[in-house]
């Protein structure tokens, strides 16, 4: 028994006594990336995705802007962000088809009376994307206010497999 209080308070001292490891933790990193992406993003605004290459590691972002007063709840608002940089990102990994129509569209109207004649032009271009695939471990890092707190950004990343 008293050889085991003695096992005990001697790992106990191991522990304490032992020299603290001085290396950043995960946080601490995703902490100063936030901070460093806000930053850039306060100083040129910018939206949809990059890839920053750091001593980590390489990271892929995908930056939304909302206007707050569209949502009627936040839950809603980061429900769409999320979405949305999703499919940034589903774009930017797998690629998209786009297509395009362009309608031009003519009216004339004649008036009884004279030989006047009104002739209205209506142009119509429509514009598809789309894209098929899934993007898996997107998490949001940071999400802040602008435009004195009428839009919000979100700033999702995923951590990139280096080859």
């Amino acid at each position: 028994m008293e050889n085991n209080i003695l096992k005990f308070c001697s790992i106990i001292f191991l522990f304490i006594a032992m020299p603290k490891a001085y290396t950043q933790s995960y946080n601490d990193e995703k902490t100063s990336m936030a901070n460093y992406l806000k930053r850039m993003y306060n100083n040129t605004a910018f939206e949809g995705v990059k890839v920053l290459e750091s001593a980590e590691g390489n990271f892929f972002i995908s930056v939304i802007s909302l206007e707050k007063a569209k949502y009627t709840s936040q839950s809603t608002m980061m429900r769409v962000a999320q979405v949305k940089a999703q499919s940034q990102a589903n774009t930017f990994f797998n690629g998209s088809t786009i297509s395009s129509d362009f309608i031009i569209k003519t009216t004339e109207e004649k008036q009884k009376d004279s030989a006047n004649t009104k002739t209205t032009l209506e142009t119509i271009e429509t514009i598809r994307e789309n894209s098929i695939g899934f993007v898996k471990a997107m998490e949001l890092l940071t999400n802040f206010d602008i435009e004195d707190g009428k839009r919000m950004v979100f700033i999702y990343y995923k951590e990139l497999e280096t080859k």
